[in-house]
């Protein structure tokens, strides 16, 4: 299966960001500002109080995205688990519960 990067609507060659991490993925906090960079953004010279219910509301669309990518990784992981157990490989499965 294929992802594709660049959504519809878009040029082909857009813009293209790299970001790495050390032994590892990276965490839900990294993907949650990832995804509300994405759906919250502003530009512009806006007075003071607007720039402030702004941030405030960018605050709140991270809060409720990381919830959901930590609910997400913590139901994908239970899906495993019993996926492994229905194969037969509950040693496997005990492993993963503990992590």
């Amino acid at each position: 299966m294929v992802d594709e990067i660049t959504p519809g609507g878009l040029p082909e060659l857009g813009i293209v960001e790299a970001k790495t991490a050390n032994f590892g993925g990276h965490p839900p906090e990294f993907w949650a500002e990832r995804l509300t960079e994405k759906l919250v953004q502003a530009s512009g010279d806006y007075e003071p109080h607007v720039i402030e219910q702004a941030k405030a509301y960018r605050d709140l669309i991270y809060q409720v995205c990381l919830i959901y990518i930590k609910n997400a990784i913590k139901s994908y992981k239970a899906s495993l688990i019993q996926e492994l157990i229905k194969g037969g490989d509950e040693d496997l499965a005990k492993i993963i519960k503990r992590i």
